[in-house]
């Protein structure tokens, strides 16, 4: 089911949110969350379709939030989505002129009483996740640099406004590579020299998976770049020679050590749905998160122009 409402209030929402359950036979407030998405009009069904897919998980109320034409009036206009083809209840928010400058004060009232909140960020993060107007609201507060021009510049402005509750979806992509590495890592290894990461220029994941194993390992790290996609290889050099976990295609990766036949370990690519279940999942603070970000704050990158040279800690 799908209620159009122009020009409303949020009032005139909650009573069609009501209205609807009712129609439908009274569905319940069986919700775990509230997830806020900001986003605009070109990436919105990309990221309401990753949420519902998501919700079939995590039932939640998804608010997507869209600030339109600045210097118009001010207008509210919502869609509400609820039934089958919508987990949970799924509101699209378009707040013209002023009134997007105020989200947070059109947000709150809809909030789902006495559940976590989670603010989305599918493109442009804000510099500061925490103290903007739609973050305060929020336990968890998810970015993506990934999607941004310049990842680096982005992951380091992160650092440096980090708040608990932050989190960011080049560190999600790399679950799959820390539990694997964390697994190889596990067995009995001659000692650890040096490590290399290997991936396409100016991938955040990369960078926050080197930064990782140089806090960890405490050994010198290199990220260098190849020609993808994302992630090809993190290597680690020993006195027996190196150990090495190779992805060419996306989807399976080759651990080879020396002296031992090569192993195959899915490791596919994952979609934004499936980043999202997964953050979904957890809202207490991310604290490993944390120390890699103060760890990435340390060094600095060389140029993607070829490969990296070893990073130099900061003077």
């Amino acid at each position: 089911m799908t209620i159009d409402l122009t020009d409303t209030t949020t009032g005139a929402i909650s009573s069609a949110l009501t209205a609807a359950r009712a129609r439908l036979g009274g569905m319940t407030m069986g919700m775990v969350l509230t997830l806020v998405i900001v986003t605009d009009e070109a990436e919105q069904y990309d990221a309401i379709r990753a949420a519902n897919q998501a919700a079939r998980e995590h039932p939640c109320r998804v608010l997507a939030v869209i600030a339109r034409k600045p210097k118009a009036d001010s207008r509210l206009d919502a869609e509400i989505r609820v039934g089958e083809s919508a987990p949970g209840e799924t509101i699209v928010l378009r707040m013209y002129g002023p009134l997007g400058q105020h989200a947070d004060s059109v947000v709150a009232p809809l909030l789902v009483p006495d559940v976590p909140v989670v603010t989305w960020w599918p493109d442009g993060a804000p510099q500061d996740p925490s103290v903007s107007p739609l973050g305060a609201l929020a336990q968890r507060r998810v970015t993506d640099s990934a999607a941004a021009d310049d990842a680096r510049a982005v992951l380091a402005q992160l650092a440096t406004a980090y708040a608990p509750g932050d989190t960011d979806f080049g560190w999600t992509r790399a679950t799959p590579w820390r539990s694997v590495i964390a697994a190889t890592l596990d067995q009995q290894l001659p000692a650890i020299s040096g490590a290399d990461v290997a991936a396409e220029a100016g991938n955040p994941t990369a960078d926050l998976i080197a930064a990782w194993l140089g806090d960890r390992l405490e050994v010198p790290v290199t990220r260098t770049d190849s020609a993808g996609p994302g992630i090809t290889d993190v290597t680690f050099a020993t006195v027996a020679g190196n150990v090495a976990l190779s992805r060419t295609d996306g989807r399976t990766a080759t651990l080879s050590w020396p002296g031992r036949p090569d192993r195959s370990v899915a490791l596919h690519r994952r979609d934004i749905a499936e980043l999202l279940a997964e953050e979904l999942r957890r809202l207490d603070p991310d604290e490993v998160y944390a120390e890699t970000l103060h760890a990435l704050g340390s060094y600095s990158f060389a140029s993607t122009a070829g490969p990296a040279a070893p990073w130099s800690a900061d003077a």
